[in-house]
């Protein structure tokens, strides 16, 4: 069975630009993956997205079997999702044998000044912007970001390059699956 790697953190944290490095890097080595990136994934799951509790549970729940899918048939996956509450990246560590959290680490206000600027294919625009519309739900603004408590890679996107952080990933996972 192959691995499944989860990149969690805020909004605009550097989630996808890591999980992007990091898989060009292991793929120079020869290990190859297929990445599941929430924001594409939720477009076909519920087009006109409202963001609501019930929603996300069933998005990231289909994302996370997704997952185990794609393993069992010996596709490493990197999956790209903040999945802000726990629950979400621990039901997908129940069901994928050979799975690592990989914590993406930057301050509010760092992640408010990213995702200003960025230019993401698949993820919505202003999502910080967004914020102070009524029902809004942003992760770390009115919507808890619940951190994980024990992951196997915390990377610090603001004191490590892009490219460092990829480093530390890919080591990390060859350490702790080896090459599959």
């Amino acid at each position: 069975m192959a691995w499944v790697l989860w990149f969690t953190g805020l909004p605009g944290c550097g989630k996808t630009t890591i999980a992007q490095r990091s898989q060009s890097l292991l793929a120079e080595m020869g290990v190859r993956s297929k990445m599941l990136q929430l924001d594409e994934v939720r477009r076909v799951i519920t087009p006109r997205p409202r963001y609501t509790e019930e929603e996300r549970e069933i998005v990231y729940a289909s994302l996370a079997y997704m997952a185990k899918l794609l393993s069992e048939c010996g596709v490493n996956v990197m999956v790209d999702a903040t999945a802000n509450r726990r629950m979400y990246r621990d039901l997908a560590r129940s069901l994928v044998p050979k799975f690592a959290e990989i914590y993406v680490v930057a301050p509010l206000e760092v992640c408010i000044a990213r995702e200003a600027e960025r230019n993401a294919q698949f993820a919505p625009r202003d999502i910080y912007k967004k914020a102070t519309a009524a029902k809004a739900s942003v992760p770390g603004i009115n919507v808890a970001y619940e951190e994980p408590l024990a992951p196997e890679v915390v990377v610090d996107s603001v004191k490590l390059s892009t490219d460092q952080s990829a480093e530390l990933v890919a080591c990390r996972v060859l350490k702790i699956f080896g090459q599959d």
